[in-house]
């Protein structure tokens, strides 16, 4: 698993580096900063970062945030501070993991396993999410349209699902183009 890591004490990286690698990880960035981590993130694409909260321009929670938002790998954040108000910015954030200082390399693995596996599950869900939502949205759409056509072609509800149909496969459209189009003649 290819790994991007931060942190912004370099005796800190170099041990976490050492460890990751022991353990099979494939270091593929290392970052000093949050703006560094956010920029080497976007670029190498890892399959997860393992990222220090307390760093200079952006803490390891804004670098999350921003990871998330692009959905580019999870994050495991390892932090020294087990504060309510950090683990609540953590979880608002997004984070996949986090573990509390001083952590062992058999703590690094299963975090960082479970990391990725919750956020492809989390990108499937999303993807799942966007697919149901089009095909409501066409639903909706061929509906309306069964309705113009009910009450202006004066034909039942199953002949104007029919027309529709039709028109779309004669026409190589969806049914849902189809729809649109009739909903927006209507409104000429």
């Amino acid at each position: 698993m290819r790994i991007l890591i931060a942190d912004d004490d370099p005796i800190i990286l170099l041990d976490l580096k050492q460890m990751l690698e022991n353990l099979g990880f494939e270091i593929i960035a290392e970052a000093e900063d949050g703006q560094s981590a956010i920029k080497k993130a976007l670029e190498t694409k890892p399959d997860a970062c393992v990222i220090d909260v307390k760093m200079p321009h952006f803490d390891g929670i804004e670098v999350a945030t921003r990871l998330a938002e692009t959905g580019v790998s999870p994050v495991v954040l390892l932090t020294a501070y087990t504060d309510s108000e950090l683990v609540k910015r953590a979880k608002e954030a997004g984070v996949f993991g986090y573990l509390t200082k001083p952590y062992k390399p058999s703590d690094l693995a299963p975090a960082i396993e479970v990391a990725r596996s919750r956020f492809e599950q989390n990108q499937q869900l999303k993807s799942e999410v966007g697919t149901l939502q089009e095909r409501l949205d066409a639903r909706k759409a061929v509906e309306r349209a069964k309705g113009v056509l009910m009450s202006k072609e004066g034909v039942s509800e199953s002949e104007a699902y029919r027309r529709i149909q039709q028109q779309s496969m004669n026409q190589r459209l969806t049914m849902r183009e189809v729809a649109e189009a009739i909903l927006i003649a209507q409104e000429v």
